[in-house]
């Protein structure tokens, strides 16, 4: 057996909802990262929170027991530094909505970090606890006034061990209404960070792995890499059967202990065990098995057609089963998932 850690030499994982949640490790996350070390695959942190240093987050990393320097880390701190240097002259001023990691970073680059509007020339915007009324008001200023405008990334939500919480994307969609503008994005899902981790770490063959479809899968898409969605954080089996095309993973798991299957297995499509028709109301499943690759198949046959309903019905108790596991059934052997991408901002969920 030819086993998924073993096909690639840098697993470029995101941290949040994939390896853990707040202060608590995913379960089996550590253990699948260490035996992928052993048979050397490494892995990058390739992380869209801006709001700590990756010293800070490397040292999380190992309290949590997965093996990392904080040269292993890439933040889209980093990346949203990268880009404003691109494009400000050395020196200039720039309001930082985020943590003082992130001002670190914009120093790093050779710019100047203010909290106030007056004179700057930009806005970096992360993710910050503390970020309320005030600092939002001076981005504002700034914004309306002509400053360039760089968002760390658009999350709407961040996972932690009390559930999902406001993200960054809540943030600076508080910005959005109140100037009428629209950012850069230096984070996930634009490819910039992935690439620069890949080339960081010399990745022949990296494989991306997120919990996210919206970032993650689409960041590894648009990177041009091939992608692991794994179900611990935020996407649901709901959200992948109703995924746009820009956002459909190649591999699809129930957590990171999957990089010990054969690749084969977790492809979409590969339902051992399951039969899926179409009918005129959408899709029936028959079979037995995995409830996973109840949902790879499920996935293969509506991606195919994404303009019949998906609508899923159970052809027995056991299709019954395997719906009400991945949330698409509960009570009811069928289940109506929105016909539209689920991850798409304002979607339904």
């Amino acid at each position: 057996m030819t086993a998924l850690r073993d096909q690639h030499d840098v697993l470029l994982a995101d941290l949040d909802g994939t390896l853990y949640a707040g202060r608590s490790a995913v379960p089996g996350a550590v253990e699948a990262v260490r035996a992928a070390a052993e048979r050397g695959c490494r892995t990058a942190y390739v992380t869209n929170n801006a709001s700590r240093r990756p010293t800070e987050v490397a040292a999380h990393l190992v309290e949590l027991g997965f093996p990392a320097e904080p040269a292993d880390v890439a933040t889209s701190s980093q990346a949203a530094a990268a880009m404003l240097a691109e494009r400000l002259p050395s020196g200039a001023l720039v309001l930082v909505v985020g943590t003082d990691a992130l001002a670190e970073e914009v120093s790093a680059v050779g710019l100047t970090p203010v909290r106030e509007a007056a004179g700057a020339v930009a806005v970096v915007q992360g993710h910050n606890p503390e970020t309320g009324w005030a600092q939002l008001a001076e981005a504002s200023v700034a914004l309306r006034a002509g400053a360039l405008w760089v968002a760390c990334n658009v999350d709407a939500t961040l996972p932690t061990e009390r559930g999902l919480l406001p993200g960054n994307g809540s943030m600076v969609a508080a910005l959005r209404t109140a100037t009428g503008l629209a950012p850069l994005v230096a984070g996930k899902p634009a490819p910039t960070l992935l690439r620069a981790a890949a080339h960081r770490t010399g990745a022949a063959s990296p494989l991306v792995i997120g919990d996210r479809l919206d970032t993650d899968i689409e960041g590894g898409r648009a990177a041009g890499m091939p992608t692991l969605l794994v179900l611990t954080g935020v996407s649901t089996a709901a959200d992948l059967l109703a995924a746009a095309p820009a956002r459909r993973p190649d591999l699809v798991a129930a957590d990171m202990a999957a990089l010990a299957d054969e690749p084969e297995e977790l492809r979409i499509g590969s339902g051992a065990g399951w039969s899926v028709k179409a009918n005129g109301d959408g899709l029936v499943l028959s079979g037995s098995g995995d409830p996973l690759a109840a949902l790879r198949a499920l996935c293969a046959a509506h991606w195919t057609d994404a303009e019949r309903p998906a609508v899923v019905t159970a052809d027995g108790a056991d299709a019954a089963a395997a719906l009400r596991d991945l949330r698409l059934g509960d009570t009811d052997p069928s289940s109506a998932t929105v016909a539209e991408d689920a991850t798409a901002p304002g979607a339904a969920r």
